[in-house]
């Protein structure tokens, strides 16, 4: 058997784990072993709008990854990619849930030009068919939202994509979708993040939307998070483009369960001789508490470590209080602060240099002759002028 390497990864006499430019591409790393891809006649295969499906190659064809087919629909049938083979196609129908011995449709052969050319027509028409089909369901008015129209390889069906907040009653709908299009109708309902996803755009951090860049699987994302992580309950600032909350909210939620477990609990106030102070915020990369004198405002605020707090209720326990919740005044000791291990400021090209002004040579003055004496006015002497 022949091993060659293919733009940077292992591959098998073909396209069995070639990279591929698709948010939804699944990594096949079991490509460099033998007879891996001969190991099952079930193949993944991808169509629009992040669709797939897992269908049976009875007529034994050689396929490899991103050979267009023609499969089995209902009815006719459909053109779509193949996206895997071999022996992680079991896996990833293991983990969607799909048993081997249920009724899974089959792939016919490789799409014919006929084929492609039909398929190519029935794209033209998607986005013509989606914003009549949105007059229609406005004819009748529904409150939804259709937000994609996708037809089928051979035309003779058309999947409509929806957005809606309640149940939506569209059996008129569909005899209307029927009568004006000719075509058999399937209505399906997605989410605000997929309808975001589809039409893709750019974050407040400046890059890609996640859910249209990579993202496949959406999960619940709840205010808890943001809780966790110290962030504002901002509604505008927590809120993506899809009007719900940020995926990226959840990107870092495992790392500040993980740090928070060296802190003290927050319900517990630290008792000293001067008053009892309350938890008030917690800096997890600088292992630092700030405790405030009273619960609902912010009053005389004081940083500790979790050491030290944690020094701080073993002797409430014991029924002993400290002086004051800075370990200055018990040991002499200050809490150490954070360091810049680069030894620069990161932020040292923010900051503008002002530009020093040119001074100008000063001219020294010669001095005048007796500048320094006062002008004495000579008085007219009336007796002068008498006879």
């Amino acid at each position: 058997m022949e091993y060659r390497l293919y733009h940077g990864q292992c591959c098998i006499n073909g396209k069995g784990c070639c990279k591929q430019r698709n948010k939804l591409n699944t990594y096949d790393w079991l490509c460099d072993i033998p007879k891996a891809q001969q190991s099952t006649d079930y193949v993944e295969v991808q169509f629009k709008n992040t669709r797939k499906a897992y269908y049976l190659n009875s007529n034994q064809l050689e396929l490899e990854k991103g050979d267009v087919v023609a499969v089995e629909a209902t009815p006719g049938h459909d053109i779509g990619t193949i996206t895997l083979t071999g022996k992680l196609v079991l896996l990833q129908m293991k983990k969607h849930r799909i048993r081997p011995d249920a009724e899974i449709k089959r792939v016919y052969r490789k799409a014919k030009p006929n084929d492609l050319e039909k398929c190519e027509e029935a794209k033209a028409k998607e986005h013509e068919t989606m914003i009549r089909s949105r007059k229609i369901a406005e004819e009748l008015g529904l409150q939804m939202k259709i937000g994609d129209v996708e037809y089928q390889g051979d035309g003779n069906k058309a999947i409509f994509y929806y957005i809606a907040d309640d149940r939506v009653d569209f059996r008129q709908l569909i005899k209307n979708l029927a009568d004006a299009f000719h075509v058999r109708i399937e209505m399906k309902q997605i989410g605000a993040r997929q309808e975001a996803g589809r039409i893709g755009g750019i974050g407040p951090c400046g890059r890609e939307l996640c859910c249209s860049g990579w993202m496949g699987n959406f999960v619940s994302v709840s205010t808890g998070a943001a809780r966790l992580q110290d962030i504002s309950l901002n509604p505008q600032k927590l809120a993506g483009q899809c009007a719900k909350l940020k995926c990226c909210l959840n990107y870092e939620v495992d790392a500040y369960m993980e740090a928070q477990r060296k802190f003290p609990s927050r319900e517990i106030p630290l008792e000293t001789q001067d008053a009892t102070y309350y938890h008030f915020k917690t800096d997890v990369f600088k292992d630092q508490m700030q405790y405030s004198t009273d619960k609902h405002i912010v009053a005389n605020l004081v940083t500790i470590t979790s050491a030290r707090a944690y020094e701080i209720i073993n002797m409430n326990k014991k029924g002993s209080k400290p002086l004051s919740l800075t370990a200055k005044e018990e040991t002499g000791k200050t809490p150490k602060e954070y360091q810049d291990i680069l030894g620069e400021s990161v932020t040292r090209f923010d900051s503008t240099k002002k530009k020093k002004k040119k001074q100008k040579p000063q001219v020294q003055s010669q001095p005048q002759p007796f500048a320094h004496q006062p002008k004495v006015l000579k008085k007219k002497n009336n007796n002068e002028n008498r006879p």
